[in-house]
């Protein structure tokens, strides 16, 4: 069986429902609950927040329900629930030495974990699977504590390989994948990372929601894109020195001054710096909205994903190349592993000279009948893909645990 029903589903996470961002955990929450009941478990306070942000109106809320001043639990959707953690947790990621981070961090743990409890027995939970979205340190006992059915770990973003997580988190995710039943990947890199410490991994693919991304002809290109003289080359997304490769968009802005370089996104501070602002042919138009994207990438000649190579983006699965896809538009990306499964729909580039000549190859051989192809490419990515593998996995593991017991 490829699917799962009537099984209910703790979920837990980096990410907040109320987060204003979407993601994939929020994603796949919605799609399990379309034959699950799923919980949706924010993640719990803590004290350095609540006290350097103690006037925004999350954190106002959170320490509302912390002080029982309002209902932790919310029903958002038919199946569907959404948690608060009634606990304020602490602050223990500044702490350098491991055994007392450890002990601190499990404290921490317990706390959280007793609170999803009353969650639990309000909504009468049984037999759960605990679904773990990369929440390394306050979900790292939770298998212990909360005695799921099955546990799966989702490694989506190598995130050891950032500040916040590399002191801790490089020896305590490997811990944490070994001990989960189960863990699931987003792309094969991943998939292969969490192998060396779990055989029960799976490569599961990745969703994208495609509707704002289909033209159908009633699409208009934006003022600031259409005064634009082609052919236009263009990224749609944050402008981050740790995630893409200024040098890139520089060769290919000088050695073709007669192209144009586009680039919508809020930009950090290496970017706003950049040499990049003082070429004619660059154009910075900032962030825009959701639903505007796809108007833009329809102005795209051809569509860029100039990222650099580093821990942090060498297993990185890029949700832009399915909207560039999903456009038709030829898309032209750096070459890592996890880019390996476009290889047959994406100009892949080693170097920023390889950048230059398959930006010329796009520009020359694009047509119809390969839009098409990509358009169904980038159609295969749905949430129902990608739900349908990880029950599959799901379902392999269980039925193997299940007999173990017998």
């Amino acid at each position: 069986m490829a699917i799962l029903n009537n099984r209910d589903i703790i979920i837990v996470g980096q990410q907040s429902w109320d987060t204003p961002i979407g993601s994939n955990c929020k994603d796949l929450a919605l799609e399990f609950s379309k034959n699950n009941r799923v919980l949706y478990v924010n993640a719990p306070l803590d004290r350095k927040t609540s006290l350097l942000q103690r006037d925004t109106e999350s954190v106002k809320k959170r320490l509302r329900i912390i002080a029982g001043q309002e209902e932790a639990l919310t029903e958002v959707a038919e199946n569907f629930w959404v948690y608060d953690p009634t606990v304020l947790i602490e602050s223990v990621n500044w702490i350098r030495f491991s055994i007392l981070f450890r002990w601190l961090n499990k404290i921490n743990n317990r706390r959280f974990s007793r609170s999803i409890q009353d969650a639990v027995k309000q909504l009468d939970f049984k037999n759960f699977i605990l679904f773990n979205d990369n929440d390394i340190f306050r979900s790292f006992h939770l298998k212990e504590f909360l005695k799921p059915a099955v546990s799966v770990y989702y490694s989506r973003d190598n995130v050891v390989a950032t500040p916040y997580w590399k002191r801790h988190g490089s020896y305590l995710e490997p811990e944490l994948i070994a001990k989960s039943d189960l863990c699931v990947a987003n792309s094969v890199y991943l998939a292969g990372y969490c192998r060396k410490y779990n055989p029960n991994s799976f490569y599961v693919g990745q969703g994208c929601d495609l509707q704002l991304f289909n033209d159908g002809g009633a699409l208009e290109i934006p003022m600031d894109l259409s005064v634009i003289k082609k052919p236009v080359l263009g990224y749609i997304g944050a402008l981050l020195s740790i995630r893409l490769d200024e040098n890139i968009l520089l060769h290919l802005a000088r050695e073709r001054p007669n192209w144009n370089i586009v680039l919508v996104g809020p930009e950090d501070e290496d970017f706003k710096r950049s040499e990049l602002h003082k070429l004619s042919n660059v154009y910075f138009l900032g962030p825009k909205k959701p639903e505007d994207l796809a108007a833009y990438i329809k102005g795209f000649d051809i569509c860029l994903n100039p990222q650099v190579i580093n821990p942090l983006t060498i297993g990185n699965y890029p949700r832009k190349i399915d909207e560039y896809l999903a456009m038709g538009k030829p898309t032209l990306a750096t070459k890592t592993e996890a880019m390996d499964i476009f290889a047959d729909y994406v100009y892949l580039a080693e170097t920023k000279e390889d950048y230059l000549h398959l930006a010329e190859k796009a520009l020359a051989e694009d047509s119809l009948a390969l839009a098409r192809e990509r358009i169904g490419f980038a159609a295969t990515h749905t949430w129902e893909a990608n739900t349908r593998e990880i029950y599959k996995a799901i379902n392999a593991v269980e039925g193997s645990l299940s007999a173990r017991t017998l």
